[in-house]
């Protein structure tokens, strides 16, 4: 049955929910198309023998836009909060060293040399000038504050975040707001206090967003905005083509899909698409031609997910704090290891200690390829190495995604602008994902907005494309 839509988002990602509740906050009349058979992509919550894991995003920051919406949820009390004075660790030399969140705790801090802590308390009162040509994270890091700040600092954390290679991950598409500090104060230190300074007392954080999730884990947020969207929220409906409309249709599309084993067709007179690039590419390819190959040559990294939960005694030290962040050059294969039950209720139960491994990334891509039950006993063994976890742990499980994280790599700000081009070029189409302004689930909520807000403008009489 050919039916007639405003809007169609395909992708039930957290970004296509996002975006299907912000139009229909917006008034618009949106059909959301999502393939699997439940909404959130990546993000799934998992119980197994009175545990509680994550098989994606482990947590997520609160920031102002996406508390809002929990507000508007009606999930608000549901929210967990992490102690934000929990102490974050890094390994090295094997063992556990307190991360240095402060000017005062980098300079009392053994976990680098007197050198390195000398560069970043120094650092706001040189100047220096980025230079003219795209720089990595990692040539970013050696020229302003050296390799052991980049060994053992930052490559963790861009592990942790991105799951990518700060060799090739691109300063300018990955943290612009560094680039655009040096560039005009000459100094990211300097830059970072005075953009502080320029808001309004009543405007300016008391610090970082906290670390939420909820009572029910991460999925609550997902299940909470598709009980919103309703019917409207199409599963099990996956897209087999998005094709222009003749001249005579009053649409932009014609979106074919498959329900339930059941051809089907929509006419929409706009088409946000909110699936990971790689299947962006294939969708936009009658509609967009020029934007396929872009969208194609966007990387992804494999990251592998392992819960463990084991039983408290199992523990040679005290697991208190956010977790573990693993350099490379410990020459571990784990990313890291998130310690799940002592940063939120809920997750294990008295006398147990759940904990998560992630392994993979850009730098190991090949763990996809291993079985299961090898990249847990891989996860395992160093659990046991870094924790000092004696036995086998009670429950273990293993979520492998071959395509996790895009890779912000050099040049990535380049296809974006190419993205953006290719909405204004085809009005009425419109892209809303992980892959355009970061992929933290509060980037991509915001992301999503914007989105939303875009198309309805153009549904209202406004330009094509985003501002």
């Amino acid at each position: 049955m050919l039916e007639s839509k405003q809007v169609v988002v395909i992708g039930g990602g957290i970004s296509g929910l996002a975006c299907a509740y912000r139009l229909r906050q917006r008034g618009a009349d949106v059909t959301l198309l999502e393939a699997g058979s439940h909404p959130g992509g990546l993000i799934g919550t998992f119980e197994k023998d009175g545990f509680l894991f994550e098989s994606g995003p482990q947590s997520f920051q609160g920031t102002e836009t996406l508390l809002q919406t929990i507000r508007e949820l009606g999930i608000e009390t549901e929210l967990c909060k992490a102690d934000p004075k929990a102490p974050r660790f890094v390994l090295r030399q094997g063992k556990l060293w307190n991360v240095p969140m402060s000017p005062q705790a980098i300079l009392s801090s053994s976990l680098l040399g007197l050198a390195s802590r000398w560069k970043i308390v120094s650092e706001p009162f040189r100047r220096t000038r980025p230079p003219s040509e795209e720089e990595s994270v990692a040539k970013f890091v050696r020229r302003k504050f050296g390799h052991e700040i980049l060994e053992y600092l930052v490559s963790p954390f861009v592990s942790g975040v991105y799951a990518g290679d700060p060799e090739k991950l691109s300063l300018r598409a990955a943290f612009p707001t560094l680039e655009e500090w040096e560039r005009e104060y000459g100094s990211v230190l300097r830059g970072a206090m005075k953009s502080r300074a320029a808001r309004p007392r009543d405007k300016r954080p008391a610090g970082p967003p906290p670390l939420c999730t909820f009572r029910g884990g991460n999925s609550t947020l997902a299940r909470a905005i598709a009980a919103k969207l309703g019917d409207r929220l199409l599963l099990t409906s996956a897209v087999d083509a998005v094709r222009p409309c003749s001249s005579a249709s009053p649409g932009v599309a014609r979106i074919q899909f498959t329900r339930e084993g059941r051809p089907d067709t929509l006419v929409a007179r706009a088409v946000v698409i909110a699936t990971p690039a790689t299947t962006a590419a294939r969708l936009v390819g009658v509609l967009a031609p020029s934007l396929a190959p872009k969208l194609a040559g966007i990387p992804y990294a494999p990251v592998c997910v392992v819960g463990l939960g084991y039983h408290a005694k199992q523990f040679g030290r005290v697991i208190d704090g956010f977790g573990v962040l693993i350099p490379r050059a410990e020459k571990i294969r784990t990313l890291g290891i998130v310690w799940n039950s002592s940063l939120f209720p809920g997750r294990a139960g008295e006398g147990r200690v759940a904990v998560t491994g992630i392994i993979g990334g850009a730098t190991d891509p090949g763990i996809i390829d291993e079985s299961e039950d090898t990249i847990a006993s891989i996860v395992r063994l160093d659990c046991e190495s870094v924790l000092d976890v004696a036995g086998a742990p009670i429950v273990s499980c293993v979520w492998k995604h071959p395509k996790a994280l895009p890779q912000y790599n050099l040049g990535h700000s380049h296809v974006v602008k190419a993205i953006r081009d290719g909405e204004r070029a085809v009005p009425g189409l419109f892209f809303a994902g992980n892959y355009l302004s970061g992929p933290s689930i509060g980037k991509c909520v915001e992301e999503a907005f914007a989105t939303a807000d875009a198309t309805a403008a153009y549904l209202d009489g406004g330009s094509a494309g985003r501002p």
